[in-house]
Parts: structure tokens; C-alpha cells; sequence
């Protein structure tokens, strides 16, 4: 910042001290001057009488220091509101404030009736914008915008060409699904569109954002493919709740992160083809047809939340018995990749829709699985294990039953499942598999019998299990797992009692 010479006064019979501009505003907005109608007077002594007048020289001279600053300096002032409503209010001090708000370089305008927002945009001054910001509250009806609006709206923006565009508005519902012409911006490197449920079109020829970086969308019917097609250099996109055909498609050579948010709409299928993108963030409910796509080299940071929506009783199908109720997928500090499963019982009057775990999704290669179950009295063994098999590598496994909530229930004979039924002499190898932890073990024979699988067919280092409160160290089933462990002393194994709420460890 350069020096700005007599702006602040010294003391009587001293020279006026410069002062950089950030020093000057703050000395101007905040402790040193307050304005009156355009002269800058000096503030009061705490706790004593306004000053009177002590004409030249003093601090309360009368004459407006400020307003006879340079434009550029008085408009740097202006720009702190972040507010075109409280720039424009300080044209009542002086004739020389008013309308500089119109040659503001960034534009704030929030909470505007369409009318006003139209006739504001109108009366700037500059050609081109550095930042136009405009938000209005969806929760407002009284500020409830049509479709004809919003298309006003966007070419008005448009003719104001800014580098940051944000646009935030809520839409009159009769207009939800209208189509609305989203112009071009040749300037903007940064653009939030957020206007409820319309439907957003792009010009037939033409229309491309050709130094656009990053890309907000929220709450729109558009088509996200052939946007991302007129954005050459785009490299963040972010994408919330955006409708089209349920299906989210995003070819970019140039994207490095990515986020895709879609509740409560069933999102049917992803498909991702993006050499360079590095963070992927899917946050979604899916349809009982989900697909996905993704051919993403470089991802380095995953983020993935979904769960699918029950429509008509229909559930995703894990085996004969059960059904997947959530998946997450994230990403440690370490750069290790958890895969978490959620996995509840079959409801009796739910229509099973069955599909495989590597139909739906391609898991990149993660190394900690984690599975929360329903139950631990019905046998889990084989399904397990057949989930080891399609996510191969796992180098940790968690294992927690009773998750949900404690069955009164036992397994029945023949219970389906128990399937394969010859699960329990596999020979499967299971060569990343180093570390086991089960949580809530109750040493029923199926959860003993699983062990032993384990033991057999994968390098383990170390197994922790923590027993279930009501369980005693001194059942059949925990005698087994201490012989197991007393079997295999290069593993380290340790054995949680849960006590009122305290837990004590027992070493093998």
C-alpha cells in the first residue's frame, strides 16, 4: 500500500504524520473520525460533553477531510461495507459521496424485491465488474422471484461481465421447471448459481466459460455434461441437488476436485472421467439401479456417503438375508481408505432387489473395512467372507454386531444365513488381512467357527475382541478363542471384558 500524506491529524504545531490506506479506513470506520454530513469531526470524550468548534487547528475544525480524498481512496472505503444498500446510504452526507457507490468494482446486494435488484443493476456505472454478489432469501415471499426474473437477473449479470458471480434467489413455485437461458460469462473464474428448481438452458452455439475455475450449482434442473463441456479450464466443481436425469456425468480432463450432493431424488447413476481430479466427494441417496463409472487415476482424497432411498419396500439385497443400509468411504489423515457397510436384516414385508457390491460401485483399493451389523445371533460368517473377497487388500477388518440393537431372537435352524453352508472350510487367502477386531462377541459357535477361519487363512499380527457386556471371560466360547489364541502365540491378541460401562483387557 502506498503512503497517503495529510490524512489524519497531528498534534497542534506538528506535521500531518502519513499513514497507509488500511490504516487510514480503519482510523476512519472504527475508532478516529465519525462523518456528519460530510465533515469529518472528532469523537467526543468519554464520558464528557461534545466538543465545541476550535476552528483551525483543532480537532473539530469543520472542514471534511474526507470527502476530499481521491475517488479511488473513497471508493477503497466503500468497498469495506461489502453492502451496496450501505454504500449507497452514504450519499446523505455529501453531495460528494452520493452515487460512488454505482463505481464500485464488487457489488454486494442481498435481500432485494426483483424490482429494486433490476433498477440497482441498472444504475452502475462500471462496464465490468470484479464481483457481483447477489443473495436473496428463499424463506422471504415477499422476495420471491418468477422465472422471468431470474432470466432478467442473469442478463443483467451478464451484461456486467464479472470475474465473481454469485447469485442466490428464491423462485415463486408456479415457475418451478420453467426454462431459463443461462447466458454466457466470458470473465468470470468463479460462479455459485443457486435458483431453485429451474430449469436451466445454455445457448444452442456457443456460450462457453472459457476461464471459468470453479463451479457451484445448487437446486437446478440442468444439464451437467454439457456445461462442463464449455468449461475448458474448470478445476473445482460442486455440484448440490442438481436434477436433470438423475444421472451426473463429468468428463473434464482439467477437474482436480469434485463434490456431488443428491438426497432425497434417487440418484441413478455416476460417471466420472477425470485424469487429473484428486478429492471426490459423493454424498448421495441412490436408486435401486445405481451404476457407477469412475475413471479417476489420481484421487487421493475420497469422501463418500450414501444410502438408498426405500421406495415401495424395495431394499439392496446383501445376501438372502440382509440388505445394505448405508455405505461410507473415507479417506485418513494416513492416506488409507475405510470402507464402511451398514448392513441391517431383510424386512419380512420388504421386495428384495439383489445386486452385487462390485456391480454398483468401482471401490478404489482400500485397506480398513468396517462392518456394522444387525445382529451377531444370526450367522455372518460366510457373508463375510465373501465381502473379503470382493474388496481384496483389506489390511484391517472391524467387525461390530448388535449395532442397531440387541436381538431377542435366536437364530433358527436352517436359517438361511448360514449360507454357504460350507463356509467354514474354505481355504480362501486372505493375504493383506493383518489385523481383526470384533466388537459385542457373544462366543457363539458361528462367531468361534469364524475365527478360526481367520487364523487359518489370513497373516494376522493382531486380533482384538471385545466381549459383550453379559458375556462371562469364563463361557465355552471364550475358553475356545483363548485356546485359539494360546495356539498362535506370534499373534498379539487381547481380550476386552465390558463391565458397567468399564472395560478391563486380558493379553495372550
Amino acid at each position: 500500500m502506498g503512503q497517503l500524506n495529510k490524512c489524519i491529524p497531528g498534534r497542534a504545531g506538528k506535521s500531518l504524520r502519513p499513514v497507509s490506506v488500511d490504516t487510514f479506513i480503519s482510523y476512519c470506520l472504527k475508532s478516529g473520525l465519525s462523518l456528519s454530513h460530510g465533515v469529518a469531526v472528532a469523537p467526543p470524550p468519554r464520558g464528557g460533553r461534545p466538543r465545541r468548534d476550535q476552528g483551525a487547528g483543532g480537532g473539530g475544525d469543520g472542514v471534511d477531510r474526507i470527502s476530499s480524498l481521491p475517488d479511488d481512496l473513497l471508493l477503497l472505503v466503500l468497498s469495506r461495507f461489502q453492502s451496496a444498500r450501505e454504500a449507497a446510504r452514504t450519499s446523505v452526507l455529501s453531495s460528494r459521496w452520493s452515487g460512488l457507490w454505482r463505481r464500485l468494482p464488487e457489488l454486494y446486494f442481498s435481500d432485494l424485491s426483483p424490482s429494486a435488484l433490476e433498477a440497482a443493476l441498472a444504475k452502475v456505472a462500471v462496464p465490468k465488474l470484479f464481483v457481483l454478489d447477489i443473495a436473496v432469501s428463499r424463506h422471504t415471499d415477499r422476495h420471491s422471484f418468477s422465472a422471468a426474473d431470474v432470466a432478467s437477473l442473469l442478463r443483467n449479470a451478464a451484461r456486467l461481465n464479472p470475474v465473481e458471480l454469485k447469485v442466490v434467489v428464491g423462485v415463486e413455485v408456479k415457475d418451478r421447471g420453467v426454462a431459463v437461458e443461462f447466458p454466457c460469462f466470458p470473465r468470470a473464474t468463479s460462479i455459485h448459481l443457486e435458483v431453485f428448481y429451474l430449469n436451466l438452458t445454455l445457448l444452442s452455439q456457443g456460450g462457453e466459460f472459457p476461464v471459468l475455475e470453479r463451479l457451484s450449482i445448487r437446486n437446478c434442473f440442468i444439464n451437467i455434461g454439457v456445461l462442463i463441456s464449455r468449461c475448458p479450464y474448470i478445476r473445482v466443481l460442486n455440484l448440490s441437488h442438481c436434477r436433470g436425469d438423475d444421472a451426473t456425468i463429468v468428463h473434464s480432463t482439467t477437474i482436480e476436485e469434485l463434490n456431488v450432493t443428491n438426497h432425497f431424488i434417487g440418484l441413478r447413476s455416476v460417471d466420472i472421467v477425470a485424469p487429473v481430479l484428486k478429492k471426490l466427494t459423493l454424498h448421495a441417496d441412490l436408486h435401486k439401479d445405481f451404476t457407477m463409472s469412475l475413471l479417476a487415476p489420481m484421487v487421493e482424497n475420497h469422501s463418500w456417503s450414501c444410502s438408498w432411498l426405500d421406495i415401495d419396500g424395495i431394499t439392496l439385497e446383501i445376501d438372502r438375508t440382509r440388505c445394505l443400509c448405508r455405505l461410507t468411504l473415507e479417506t485418513e489423515k494416513s492416506g488409507c481408505i475405510v470402507l464402511c457397510l451398514d448392513i441391517r436384516r431383510s424386512s419380512l414385508h420388504s421386495v428384495s432387489h439383489e445386486r452385487k457390491l462390485q456391480e454398483i460401485f468401482q471401490f478404489p483399493k482400500c485397506s480398513v473395512l468396517e462392518l456394522y451389523l444387525e445382529s451377531s445371533e444370526h450367522v455372518y460368517g460366510g457373508m463375510v467372507l465373501n465381502i473379503l473377497r470382493i474388496c481384496n487388500g483389506i489390511r484391517r477388518l472391524k467387525l461390530v454386531s448388535n449395532y442397531w440393537f440387541r436381538d431377542v431372537k435366536g437364530c433358527p435352524p436352517n436359517c438361511l444365513c448360514d449360507q454357504p453352508q460350507n463356509w467354514r472350510s474354505h481355504n480362501t487367502i486372505l493375504l493383506g488381512l493383518e489385523e481383526v477386531e470384533i466388537e459385542n462377541f457373544k462366543g457363539s459357535n458361528h462367531e468361534v467357527d469364524f475365527l478360526k477361519l481367520l487364523f487359518r487363512c489370513a497373516p494376522l499380527t493382531k486380533v482384538i475382541v471385545r466381549l459383550e457386556s453379559m458375556v462371562s471371560k469364563s463361557c465355552r466360547g471364550c475358553k475356545e478363542i483363548y485356546n485359539l489364541f494360546k495356539a498362535n502365540p506370534s499373534v498379539e491378541c487381547n481380550v476386552y471384558l465390558k463391565l458397567e460401562s468399564q472395560e478391563n483387557i486380558e493379553r495372550m
